[in-house]
């Protein structure tokens, strides 16, 4: 098993005193310590997890936050890391796949070939009418072609000279990417999908599927089964295709020195996470079921890979104690099981 991060963000991580601190700066109009004080806190996660070999991390979009804007924040950690893959959130019909693909082939070039795209077909009325100018589809069939679209579009100007492309919400005829990225054929495309269509644009099109949880921290039997199937059929598809998949998760890890602890703690972010709308992305990893003592964590992270799981995406929070601790009491657990995990 190998593993990335969240790179934390004020709407992906919960309340903390790093990103409390941050957030203050980011609202009010003047204010500056020097470094953005959100910049850095990302910037000591993310050369931390590159330090103890983690291979990815993603930077979410939230537009209607005080967040940093993805790109920008992707090509500055770009700056500050040598080896981490730089996996930047897209939304369809936010953005055009066009510019997608022209932004995506230059962080390729300035990384050295680490970009990878997270396409994300996005649940946010406001923010698709606000940043995308009325762009909400009120279909899901329209949400996820568009997703179908955009996806064929940004792999094809990556991929084909020329290219051409006639949908219903993409058009492009004889056109051409000059700029190449370095990463070949071209940088991986990771997406998350429940839906029929969504899973089978990805069997074709992605290179990564994040599977889907229960929602719910408690029935981590039953959510060990739904990744084991999901894996099997969503691989069958990609083989019908010609094609092999990767595969992770999102995880958010509570640990604790016995599991009734972490249990109260995992409640309490759950209560978090209902409190408003916008709070759900910094907990949505708890349907992982990474919840209990080191030994019990490592032990479910090594059934998840031996279920077909690749790699996870991990959060925690308080976010820097808790990736610390996961660092210093559950990883060397889990290295003794992968012995092919990258030794720092």
């Amino acid at each position: 098993m190998k593993f990335g991060i969240w790179t934390p963000l004020p709407h992906t991580t919960a309340p903390e005193p790093r990103i409390t601190s941050a957030m203050e700066d980011l609202t009010t109009a003047g204010r500056s310590h020097g470094v953005d004080r959100s910049l850095q806190f990302a910037v000591d996660i993310v050369r931390k997890a590159e330090a103890h070999g983690f291979i990815t991390t993603l930077i979410a979009a939230r537009h209607l936050g005080p967040d940093l804007e993805a790109w920008t924040l992707a090509t500055a950690l770009a700056m500050q890391t040598s080896t981490i893959e730089i996996m930047v959130a897209a939304h369809p019909g936010i953005i055009s796949a066009q510019m997608v693909a022209k932004m995506g082939a230059s962080l390729d070039r300035i990384s050295a070939g680490r970009l990878a795209l997270n396409v994300v077909n996005g649940w946010n009325v406001e923010e698709f009418n606000t940043f995308g100018n009325g762009a909400w589809q009120l279909t899901e069939a329209d949400r996820y072609q568009r997703m179908n679209e955009f996806i064929q579009v940004v792999k094809g100007l990556w991929t084909q000279d020329p290219f051409n492309f006639d949908g219903a919400f993409y058009q492009v005829k004889e056109s051409r990417l000059p700029l190449k990225t370095v990463r070949l054929p071209n940088p991986p495309i990771y997406a998350a999908s429940r839906n029929a269509e969504g899973k089978r644009t990805i069997a074709r099109y992605c290179d990564a599927w994040f599977a889907p949880d229960l929602r719910d921290f408690r029935r981590y039997d039953e959510t060990l089964a739904l990744v084991r199937g999901e894996v099997a059929a969503i691989s069958q598809t990609a083989a019908s295709f010609g094609r092999k998949l990767g595969f992770g998760m999102s995880a958010h890890v509570v640990c604790a020195s016995t599991v009734e602890a972490a249990i109260a703690k995992a409640e309490q972010l759950e209560a978090y996470g209902k409190l408003a709308i916008y709070n759900k992305s910094s907990v949505s990893g708890l349907g992982a079921c990474l919840v209990g003592t080191p030994e019990l964590i490592a032990e479910r992270i090594c059934a998840y890979h031996e279920a077909g799981l690749e790699f996870m995406l991990l959060q925690s929070n308080p976010m820097e104690e808790g990736f610390d601790q996961f660092i210093a009491d559950i990883l060397p657990l889990v290295k003794k099981a992968s012995p092919e995990f990258p030794q720092a």
